[in-house]
């Protein structure tokens, strides 16, 4: 790595520092690399299992900047949640496990947006 990489540039590797765990335990390098900028947004774009190309990707996220999404995929390959094939890009059989784990907070999104208590907590 260049050594004016900033943390936040750096892939997320299990068992080396990442942002809010010096251990880097793997859930803590996990929620790193989904918390960056337009990350959730791909791994949503590419849940359906079509292989999109970087200009469609970059299309269904609004836009997002050539120098972002290239940043994204680079991270989202090393951590092989996406691969990259003749057609373009698509979600990893690891990456659509983790699609597939994070379905159950939809479930409690709903219930918590429906809550009506929720709004004056």
């Amino acid at each position: 790595m260049v050594a004016s990489e900033s943390e936040a540039d750096k892939v997320p590797v299990v068992g080396s520092p990442v942002r809010g765990s010096r251990s880097g335990r793997p859930i803590m390098v996990l929620l790193d690399l989904l918390g960056r900028r337009w990350a959730l947004r791909m791994l949503w774009e590419l849940w359906d299992g079509r292989a999109v190309t970087f200009r469609e990707l970059q299309a269904r996220c609004d836009g997002v900047s050539a120098s972002v999404l290239n940043d994204r995929l680079r991270e989202l390959r090393a951590a092989h949640i996406v691969v990259a094939g003749k057609d373009g890009y698509h979600l990893s059989g690891d990456g659509v496990d983790l699609v597939a784990a994070l379905a159950p907070l939809q479930v409690w999104v709903q219930r918590w947006t429906d809550d009506p208590g929720a709004e004056s907590s």
